[in-house]
């Protein structure tokens, strides 16, 4: 498997193409969740930060609640988009509905807790149960905003249109900030204020993506008749593994924060309130790499793409771990000058705990980028077993093992370090099941990702093309009938799938190649599948939707696009995408060619 092929090019391209939308949504949450630390710290004091902190598994069950919607769709999104494409309706539709209910009935119950006083139940003493109840009726108005915006995000990023959820980020960064010194400072709301501003700015989050969808512009609809509600299990049944890791983290942190509670004293989790806050925002890149896997994942599995399936997960642990590592140096430096935005005594025991976990936990993020693309992998491919076993180890069993041991002995220390032991005991975990799955020890990637033999195609029952300049065009029809040859398709069809291939591949250099100033690629893929020769060209040139000039077919001008009249008429079925970026065209010859018109 060449990793220089042009299929690998594109897919690394478009993975870093996708990437800073991914880590913008995220990166803008954690910016807010740091906004929110500052002036809880240096406006209202230690308290509030504990009160942040507390609510912290509240926020890993909304973000665990949220990722299970998303990614079960984009699940189902991916198997759907080449076979029934009419069903994505009904599974956007199905998403937004699921959202919108957990969503509200999250915000009532929380409300609830916070009046019958079930809220003690996280802490008991006063003053710290006082601005947590506060902090959650803030955040308790923008619950449904929240979980909604996040479906919308992914559903337009899957559209193409990045940049409104570009804005929709940053314009929810902007609100939040001005309503925090609103809220906090000119009028002293205390801890309510700090969520009321996060409730906000979720809002305008929302409204911003949602205008693209009221104004009837996105290719996927929100309709009652398109719902189908079998769809709600399965993206419930797809997603949840995604999920899992978040759920049992909201469990983890209750366990965590009764051990530091009991052993450090609230001091210890304001430190690591604030270690978190920023993490948070360098989080934000595995995960959004996670985020752009997922995708592509999805739809290397819905193509039964092998090679496309293996190569997502090499770029991650070889670009995007060369990117991590470099971030996880920088922080280490930085520990103090990150600390000091926080808090500014170094003789105060807050100040010390919060450097040592500024530069003890950052070490946890290699071997958890590792975990998370594997257990995102695990997901979409079904592999229940260890779709279920690694978010559960890495969400909190080993953490909580690690802390139960550590943290009586090392104090905050302990509980960096279970963090970073949590990662190598991830690996140690994806390594086992590999070894238990091929019955040896993995030797390559592909062995440790243990793709079943049966999914895809045979090596040799498929051919891949790279083409970057109209010389190489001329070459495709005869590599594509030399390969019809060697699998026995009839003479007339392999002809005829040459021909196809380069028409289309002509096309697109004379083409797509001249729109722009930027490098562009073809990745053709001829696959032999039964008695059906699949043909599919795949570039990174501007939008263009050859079924729309194939109609000229019934026109009057016999000479206008005659190449792409000759693909539709002698194809069995022609189907198009523009998919995150990319035009993928997929024409399909089965049995017996018909003669061209």
């Amino acid at each position: 498997m060449k990793r220089t092929s042009t299929d690998y090019k594109l897919l690394s391209g478009l993975f870093f193409r996708l990437l800073p939308y991914q880590v913008l949504l995220i990166v803008i949450n954690a910016v807010n969740g740091i906004v929110d630390s500052l002036y809880a710290s240096n406006a209202i004091g230690n308290t509030a930060m504990s009160a942040i902190g507390l609510y912290g598994p509240l926020n890993h069950f909304l973000y665990a609640a949220s990722i299970m919607l998303v990614s079960g769709s984009q699940m189902l999104y991916g198997r759907y988009l080449a076979k029934d494409r009419e069903r994505i309706h009904s599974v956007f539709t199905v998403d937004i509905l699921i959202a919108l209910g957990l969503s509200l009935l999250t915000s009532a119950i929380l409300i609830v807790g916070v009046i019958t006083g079930t809220t003690r139940l996280l802490v008991s003493q006063e003053p710290d149960l006082q601005m947590l109840n506060r902090y959650i009726l803030g955040q308790a108005i923008g619950i449904p905003a929240l979980v909604l915006g996040q479906q919308f995000f992914a559903f337009l990023s899957l559209e193409n249109q990045t940049k409104r959820t570009m804005v929709a980020s940053i314009a929810c960064f902007i609100v939040n900030a001005v309503m925090d010194h609103l809220f906090v400072v000119i009028f002293p709301m205390g801890t309510f204020g700090l969520g009321l501003s996060s409730a906000i700015a979720s809002w305008v989050f929302l409204a911003i993506q949602a205008a693209y969808y009221l104004a009837g512009r996105s290719e996927w609809k929100f309709s009652l008749r398109a719902c189908r509600w079998k769809d709600a299990p399965q993206i419930a049944s797809l997603g949840y593994p995604g999920a899992l890791s978040r759920f049992v983290e909201m469990f983890r942190c209750l366990i965590v924060n009764f051990l530091v509670l009991k052993v450090v004293g609230s001091v210890g989790l304001s430190a690591f309130a604030a270690s978190n806050s920023l993490l948070a925002v360098i989080w934000a890149v595995p995960f959004g790499m996670v985020a752009v896997s997922r995708m592509l994942f999805s739809i290397s599995i819905g193509e039964e793409d092998r090679r496309s399936l293996v190569d997502v997960m090499r770029i991650t642990l070889t670009q995007g771990m060369l990117l991590m590592c470099g971030i996880v140096v920088l922080l280490v430096l930085l520990a103090e000058p990150l600390t000091q935005l926080f808090y500014r005594n170094p003789a105060d025991p807050v100040y010390s705990m919060t450097v040592m976990g500024s530069r003890i936990l950052p070490l946890c993020m290699p071997p958890a980028m590792i975990s998370l693309h594997f257990a995102c992998y695990a997901q979409t491919a079904e592999k229940k077993a260890l779709s279920i076993v690694l978010p559960i180890i890495d969400g909190a069993v080993g953490v909580v093992l690690f802390s139960l041991l550590l943290i009586p002995v090392l104090k905050m220390n302990g509980l960096y370090i279970s963090n970073v032991l949590n990662g190598v005991l991830c690996a140690a975990v994806i390594l086992i099941n590999a070894w238990i799955e091929l019955k040896r020890c993995p030797r390559n990637l592909e062995d440790l990702m243990a793709i079943p033999k049966r999914f895809g195609v045979a090596e040799d029952a498929r051919i891949d093309i790279s083409v970057r300049s109209m010389d190489a065009v001329m070459e495709v029809s005869r590599q594509v009938i030399e390969f019809c040859d060697r699998r026995g398709i009839d003479r007339r069809r392999a002809y005829l799938a040459g021909l196809c291939m380069e028409e289309m591949a002509g096309n697109v250099v004379s083409h797509g190649f001249l729109k722009d100033k930027k490098k562009h690629s073809v990745d053709i893929r001829v696959v032999h599948s039964g008695d059906t020769v699949i043909l599919r060209i795949r570039d990174n040139c501007v939008a263009f939707n050859p079924s729309a000039r194939a109609k000229v077919i019934h026109t009057d001008d016999a000479i206008k696009n005659v190449g792409i009249r000759l693909v539709y008429s002698i194809a069995s079925d022609v189907s198009y995408q523009y998919l995150l970026g990319l035009n993928v065209l997929t024409i399909r010859l089965s049995g017996p060619a018909p003669d061209p018109e």
